[in-house]
């Protein structure tokens, strides 16, 4: 009867770890994926802050070639509302970027409050799409500046 006991109970000790293991498989799992989400979120972060600072340079050299345009002689009164035309877009870039990083910076702050893994996924994808999406409307937009500014320097330059 003894035995038997003890046969019981160490049967019982041998099924235990059995049983713990996959749940620890799990929790392990579970935190491996959470790890690889937040890694993919801040990821996206290192992204936008390199994009962030490419359309800042980008802008920052439109509104200096800008400024020596305006600077280099007084123009003319029919190339005035050119330039403020020119320099009205160029802050409205500057504007609809520091919106769009607001936007990016909240997105991604419940992006990385999200419980669940496939969820916050489909998130994390669904925000670079619309990154990749923003950046060529941006390119866009702001070689149309270029455009602007490079067409009143040729035109400033010719020979009156």
């Amino acid at each position: 009867m003894k035995a038997l006991a003890i046969a019981f109970v160490f049967s019982l000790l041998c099924s235990v770890p059995v049983l713990a293991a996959p749940d620890q498989l799990e929790e392990i799992l579970k935190e491996q994926t959470k790890a690889r989400q937040e890694e993919k979120a801040k990821e996206i972060e290192r992204q936008e802050q390199i994009e962030n600072l490419k359309r800042d340079s980008d802008l920052n050299q439109s509104q200096q070639k800008l400024d020596q345009l305006k600077q280099s002689r007084p123009e003319p009164t029919r190339r005035a509302p050119q330039a403020a035309e020119t320099q009205r877009q160029l802050d409205q870039l500057k504007n609809d970027q520091q919106l769009q990083r607001l936007q990016n910076d909240q997105q991604i702050n419940r992006i990385q409050r999200e419980a669940d893994p496939l969820r916050q996924q489909q998130q994390i994808e669904g925000l670079q799409r619309q990154q990749r999406i923003d950046s060529l409307q941006d390119q866009i937009r702001r070689n149309q500046v270029q455009q602007d500014l490079n067409r009143q320097l040729q035109h400033q330059n010719l020979p009156h």
